[in-house]
């Protein structure tokens, strides 16, 4: 049985492919960058070179395989997330109808059912609507909650401005997860291939507020005081456009705080919680301060 692995050797798809390997099966690793694949390459997967944005190079690697793993990297450089995330979605829609596989696990994320209203999540909604129209294909769609990485992306506010912060209130509830809880679940479900017609999972290994998250955080770099601050829109935009990220890449992280405001982020979450997974935040927040306490790297150095 032949797998496919998209996400080339990320924090997931890495974990995913070696576990894989580890379980002696055939297993593609899908990437633009041979470098990165290479420590999977050493124990024994195959690799496919090449962007899925190139139809044809995805229909390529899919056509003999069995069993894939789905998910749309980000891509921090596109004018338009959302078309981006559509058209790699549309290329692996097109690549599994074309093809012989018959079990797909899709990484998508909690809020995709809000379909429209989810920001950057938008995309990901998109593909689990053509996912649904595959035929004689079985799917689980993995949606887990956000990642205890990007609180990284809250560094520099902590440094330069003493607080962490968003467009959400220190009281919204947030589903936080560890990446390798995900690869676990994702795993299983690969392994297993007991799910039948189209289902969905969630995955989450906290469930906490963004003001428990950050005393968690700021107690591991010794700012046990430290606030999560709700930031209006319009400063929160202007913030992330000078950091350099695109205008709607900005504006769907902005909606998509919107509706973890409101609750509506999780409301199908919590019609579905699954069971929490080993992982949790204050191992994370140990990573968090090395990162936090790192030497800023001087340029030319």
């Amino acid at each position: 049985m032949k797998y496919v692995i998209t996400g080339g050797a990320g924090h997931i798809s890495g974990l995913i492919a070696e576990k894989l390997l580890a379980a002696g099966k055939d297993v593609t690793v899908v990437g633009r960058n041979p470098e990165h694949l290479k420590p999977l390459e050493d124990k024994g997967a195959k690799t496919a070179i090449g962007s899925l944005e190139d139809a044809q190079f995805v229909k390529q690697t899919f056509a003999d395989a069995d069993v894939v793993y789905t998910m749309i990297p980000p891509n921090f450089a596109t004018d338009n997330y959302r078309a981006y995330q559509q058209k790699v979605g549309n290329n692996y829609f097109n690549a599994l109808k074309d093809s012989k596989v018959k079990y797909v696990v899709n990484l998508s994320s909690i809020g995709a059912h809000l379909k429209d209203r989810a920001g950057v999540v938008n995309g990901a909604a998109d593909f689990e609507v053509l996912l649904n129209k595959l035929e004689n294909v079985h799917v689980k769609i993995l949606r887990p909650g956000s990642f205890f990485y990007n609180f990284f992306n809250q560094i520099p506010t902590i440094k330069y401005m003493g607080m962490m912060g968003s467009n959400y209130k220190p009281e919204a509830k947030l589903v936080l997860v560890d990446t390798g809880d995900i690869a676990e679940v994702a795993v299983e479900e690969l392994l297993a291939q007991s799910f039948t017609g189209k289902s969905v999972r969630y995955i989450a290994s906290e469930e906490m507020s963004a003001q428990e998250a950050t005393t968690i955080l700021g107690t591991a770099i010794g700012k046990p005081d430290l606030k999560w601050v709700f930031v209006p829109e319009a400063q929160l935009k202007a913030g992330m456009l000078q950091g350099g990220l695109k205008e709607t890449m900005a504006d769907g992280f902005i909606e998509m705080g919107r509706v973890i405001d409101s609750g509506e982020f999780m409301a199908d979450y919590l019609q579905h919680k699954p069971q929490l997974g080993v992982h949790k935040l204050k191992e994370f927040a140990k990573a968090f301060a090395g990162a936090y306490n790192a030497p800023v790297q001087t340029p030319g150095k």
